[in-house]
């Protein structure tokens, strides 16, 4: 980080005061301390009281955020028969059977959604190195092995993301753009605040959302009040 940068960041963060925000307060106080010069990613950060040493208390899950992402994810489908041309019809940006799963494995991986029909997963399963540490490996539990290709590829290009707990028991989710209104970004943070809210698992004991912070790129982190987890889920509702 250069001289000038360093002191952006320090002024930045100072603007930040020691206390919690509502989510609006929030967004809109990380659009005024921005000073990067490029489009910064928005994002969500989750401290849940589970432990992800347990396997009945991983959080994993998606939701479709009222306004996306700022962009349209390149999304690849792997499939066969007709299923080809229906990937095609709705969008998808690269579609294949056995000839995509082999040219991921000898080095392309130019997307950055993956979604598989049942039929193909034998194959799509040799990919498993590859596209399981960039988070990209299709699942039936986030809807991205299915037959409903259309569907799937329609949620994606619309902004849907996929939560999933890390080892250190923290949910890392972007939420947009800094060039969003802020409204918008307070929308999608409730909506993915709902989303994790309903995917809290049934052997979680004591709070379950124990901190929640807003953060972009290059900005400070601004700690959020949690009386508003619990409004989340009505305001997404």
């Amino acid at each position: 980080m250069s001289r000038e940068s360093g002191k952006n960041v320090e002024k930045a963060r100072k603007q930040v005061e020691a206390r919690p925000y509502r989510l609006l307060e929030a967004t809109e106080l990380l659009k005024k301390v921005k000073f990067a010069k490029f489009d910064e990613t928005v994002d969500l950060v989750l401290n849940l009281g589970v432990d992800p040493k347990h396997s009945d208390q991983m959080v994993r899950g998606t939701v479709v955020l009222p306004h996306g992402l700022g962009k349209s994810k390149r999304v690849l489908v792997i499939a066969s028969g007709e299923k080809v041309k229906e990937a095609q019809d709705a969008g998808a940006d690269f579609v294949g059977g056995e000839d995509m799963v082999l040219k991921i494995q000898e080095g392309w991986t130019d997307f950055e959604a993956v979604i598989a029909t049942p039929d193909m997963m034998r194959s799509a399963g040799k990919l498993g190195k590859v596209l399981g540490p960039r988070g990209l490996m299709p699942n039936p539990k986030t809807g991205t092995v299915t037959f409903d290709v259309a569907k799937a590829v329609n949620e994606i290009k619309a902004g849907k993301v996929e939560f999933r707990l890390d080892k250190t028991a923290i949910i890392h989710s972007p939420i947009g753009k800094v060039s969003f209104e802020a409204s918008k970004l307070t929308e999608n943070a409730q909506a993915l605040l709902a989303a994790v809210l309903k995917a809290r698992p049934a052997s979680a004991k004591g709070k379950y959302i124990k901190k929640v912070t807003l953060t972009s790129t290059m900005g400070p982190g601004i700690p959020i009040n949690l009386d508003e987890v619990d409004e989340a889920v009505t305001a997404a509702a």
